[in-house]
């Protein structure tokens, strides 16, 4: 009997792919076993366990999530996109003016005030517990690792694979001696000799380097590494206050916490905001926006200009590899002035310059 040479291969790379679900499941099970232990008063946000988005009760159990990704009905990505990776001109940016470049996923380099800054970064290959399975990267960072300038400060907004890459970060502590500002708890992920460099901060609470400020704000979300400690740790996002006011919303639900910072801070010069990994809705939707919530969260935070992060790089929802940048553009047209919302290709920068000028 001859087979059906493309049916055969596409059957073949399906039960290869489930296979390495299993496997990578079974590895995640065995592994799970720590979780930080916090000895703080309970809050609005903390019932003294675990900690929960205050307005919304909001939760997708552990068998909702093998539920989407034994059932998932992924869009298919291409294996590999060359990206021109970029180099700094300078090693750092004073006066007035600021500049921010787009690296990968949720990772921007912050150029003000004569300060270095990084959100998110990651350089590794997969966003996993393992260097084996997992979302590959079909992009490459928009810069090396080896041309960035001096990083004086790290910014994390939670602690899932994706946005807080211990590899990554050990190495930026290794070669920069980098402080690394995180939500509460997350310090329990570092070894021992790295800790040292890890600043903990609450919703509201403040770190300031330099010139520059940074507020720990809330944002709605959820944090897991393992099995055993979901919302152990929290998440959040920065407003960073310095020559120019730049808010970092790391990964979040649309929600009325960009209405609260807007009222909080009032003078938003840039706003970085996520519009990938938001399909299936069922599952995403109150951990991720999709690219209208995402314009909505540009217009109430009354921001004068928003760059999209967080889409292109890793396949770790369902939606296409351009879907995000497809609906933002439709977006736009029903909600908001075209030229305030941009993306950026890996690298590429703005310079946020004085109104007058």
């Amino acid at each position: 009997m001859i087979r059906d040479t493309k049916l055969w291969k596409l059957k073949l790379k399906s039960v290869e792919t489930v296979n390495k679900k299993i496997i990578l499941l079974l590895f995640f099970i065995t592994v799970s076993c720590g979780a930080p232990t916090l000895k703080i008063k309970k809050s609005d946000h903390f019932d003294g366990e675990r900690f929960f988005n205050p307005e919304h009760k909001d939760g997708k159990s552990f068998l909702d999530l093998m539920k989407w990704k034994f059932s998932s009905k992924a869009s298919e990505w291409p294996d590999y996109v060359t990206v021109k990776q970029q180099k700094p001109k300078e090693q750092r940016v004073s006066g007035s003016q600021a500049k921010v470049y787009f690296i990968n996923h949720a990772t921007t380099l912050i150029q003000m005030d004569g300060v270095n800054i990084l959100t998110d970064p990651i350089w590794s290959e997969r966003t996993s517990p393992v260097s084996w399975a997992g979302p590959k990267r079909v992009k490459q960072p928009g810069i090396a690792f080896e041309d960035l300038p001096p990083i004086d400060l790290i910014l994390i907004s939670h602690n899932h694979y994706d946005h807080m890459d211990i590899p990554t970060l050990e190495n930026l502590i290794d070669k920069y001696k980098s402080k690394v500002i995180v939500g509460l708890g997350n310090s329990y992920y570092f070894s021992d000799q790295y800790k040292k460099f890890v600043i903990e901060l609450d919703w509201q609470d403040k770190y300031s380097y330099q010139n520059i400020e940074m507020t720990f704000v809330k944002v709605r979300h959820w944090s897991r590494r393992t099995l055993f400690d979901t919302n152990k740790t929290l998440w959040g996002g920065f407003f960073i206050s310095g020559s120019k006011n730049i808010y970092f919303a790391g990964d979040t639900g649309y929600a009325d916490h960009f209405k609260e910072a807007n009222a909080q801070f009032k003078h938003i010069d840039l706003a970085l905001l996520p519009i990938g990994a938001y399909e299936p809705r069922w599952f995403m939707k109150s951990s991720h926006m999709n690219p209208e919530e995402s314009v909505r969260a540009h217009n109430d935070l009354n921001a004068k200009q928003s760059i999209g992060i967080h889409f292109g790089c890793f396949q770790l929802t369902d939606e296409g590899i351009d879907s995000p940048l497809t609906a933002l553009e439709v977006a736009k047209q029903d909600l908001n002035p075209a030229s305030s919302f941009i993306t950026l290709e890996h690298g590429d920068f703005i310079v946020l310059k004085d109104t007058e000028e």
